[in-house]
């Protein structure tokens, strides 16, 4: 069951300006929490940066690239789960499994899901650094902050993890004005820059490009 939106948690995250990306402006929830969006045209193709968003094949560059320090194994002193949904013109994509690890790395474990492989339960540590403290495990939209410093990371160093830009205009190639892009935070309209959203505990986002999904997730997914 979708849980009610609360509004003290996601005012804190909002920053002072108007998010450009945003073409649409919706300030509605649905009585059963999730976002409603008003209907938009389908995005266009554009001529770089179109879906698909594989895993980048070299994660500990662009996690350096992001301000993150690769380490030799996963750290749980501070440990968050933030959940990103990615739409466009309808359709989910995938947040590809593997994002800031090594997985080449022998140390890396991979274990096989219904949703595909997973990596990690990095024991004993790697010889080297092999994972980012900010990592997918899973092709799930879980991101993991497992890190041994109490700092939140954002979207923004996600995506640069993920070789996607995220900016006030721009989600990969789809660019405002010519696409709609709408940015949610537990089923909010977020107003800021995206890349500014720190990736707390629970916290639900969703990047709606083009025309939107049915439905907008606005709660971090039951288990």
């Amino acid at each position: 069951m979708t849980q009610p939106v609360h509004t003290d948690s996601v005012d804190a995250l909002r920053g002072r300006g108007t998010i450009a990306l945003a073409v649409i402006v919706v300030g509605l929830v649905a009585c059963d929490g999730s976002a409603v969006v008003q209907d938009a045209k389908p995005a266009p193709e554009p001529a770089n940066g179109g879906i698909p968003w594989p895993a980048p094949s070299d994660p500990l560059d662009l996690a350096i690239a992001a301000g993150l320090e690769p380490t030799t194994r996963e750290f749980l002193d501070f440990h968050v789960h933030a959940h990103l949904d990615v739409f466009v013109n309808g359709s989910a994509v995938e947040v590809p499994a593997g994002i800031g690890i090594n997985i080449e790395d022998p140390a890396v474990q991979t274990t096989q899901t219904d949703l595909g492989p997973t990596y990690g339960g990095i024991d004993p540590p790697c010889s080297q650094p092999c994972i980012s403290p900010l990592h997918t495990h899973g092709p799930d939209g879980i991101l993991h902050t497992e890190s041994a410093v109490d700092q939140p990371n954002t979207l923004g160093q996600f995506f640069t993890e993920w070789g996607v830009a995220l900016t006030d205009t721009c989600v990969g190639g789809y660019c405002s004005p010519g696409t709609s892009v709408q940015v949610f935070v537990n089923g909010e309209p977020y107003e800021g820059d995206p890349a500014e959203i720190q990736l707390m505990d629970q916290l639900e986002i969703a990047v709606v490009i083009g025309s939107p999904p049915d439905e907008v997730p606005s709660s971090f997914p039951e288990a």
